[in-house]
């Protein structure tokens, strides 16, 4: 039977998903605001112009697809207008949101900071979050919610070089490119409709420890640390394991350390 997966935002994540998808998919599409330029390695046949805020290029989605969301689902009423378009025309819808959802439930007064799974609450102010919850009740996606995205060309040290991030005792969830595409094969066909699992390697770390653990003092200048004392937050993927688990596959990137070697030495 051909199945047809088509990946709505593809960046940095749908490379990966490429990659892997063989096994799954006969025919995996790849949606841009821009595909000339933005999918210029991809053949024109399996580019698809789409962009939320054009609503003339919402027919573009083929029918009957497997649907990946992988940009934010905002704003809100273009969220539930593409929904109505589309009409359940999908077999299975899978929306990747963020951790940043449960932002309420930091607390820096807790240190270490309690383990949040899938049943805490979420800030239902964020725009994103608004059409995720939306899509979740409404048309029965299954929501990821991930962590920090790293691998090839994204090196957490580097965001500290940069500045992005300072040392600091607050708590980082962090998920390898290559594990979060195999998840968002498996979400697409084990997911239960309806349902929220949290995406990390189930490890929290604090950028002190990562700063510690990845400096090398003879290329690398001392960064400041932050005075801040956020606690940032411990994401349970217990939930995710199980799934996995089901469906006979785990998370390879475990160590966030070797992973990051490994990655030092293709740069």
């Amino acid at each position: 039977m051909r199945r047809t997966l088509v990946i709505l935002g593809a960046g940095y994540l749908a490379r990966f998903i490429r990659l892997i998808s063989d096994d799954c998919y006969s025919d995996v599409r790849f949606t841009s605001r821009s595909p000339a330029i933005n999918l210029s390695d991809v053949s024109i046949d399996r580019r698809i112009l789409f962009d939320l805020s054009q609503p003339e290029t919402w027919g573009n989605i083929p029918g009957d697809a497997d649907l990946l969301w992988s940009f934010p689902a905002a704003p809100l009423e273009a969220v539930q207008r593409f929904a109505a378009r589309l009409n359940g025309s999908f077999r299975r819808l899978v929306v990747l949101g963020s951790t940043s959802a449960y932002e309420r439930a930091a607390s820096p007064a807790i240190y270490p900071p309690p383990w949040i799974d899938e049943t805490a609450e979420v800030d239902d102010s964020i725009p994103r979050v608004k059409g995720e919850e939306f899509l979740r009740k409404n048309c029965a996606a299954v929501v990821l919610r991930v962590a920090g995205i790293y691998g090839p060309d994204r090196h957490p040290f580097d965001w500290i070089k940069q500045g992005r991030v300072h040392p600091s005792r607050k708590y980082v969830n962090l998920i390898h490119v290559e594990d979060l595409a195999a998840i968002c094969l498996v979400a697409l066909e084990s997911g239960i409709p309806g349902e929220v699992y949290n995406v990390s390697d189930g490890v929290p770390r604090t950028w002190t420890e990562i700063s510690e653990r990845m400096r090398k003092p003879q290329t690398c200048p001392d960064v400041k640390s932050d005075d801040n004392h956020a606690a940032g937050k411990r994401i349970s993927n217990a939930k995710l394991l199980a799934m996995l688990h089901n469906a006979g596959a785990s998370i390879r990137h475990d160590d966030l350390y070797a992973s990051l070697s490994c990655t030092e030495n293709t740069r």
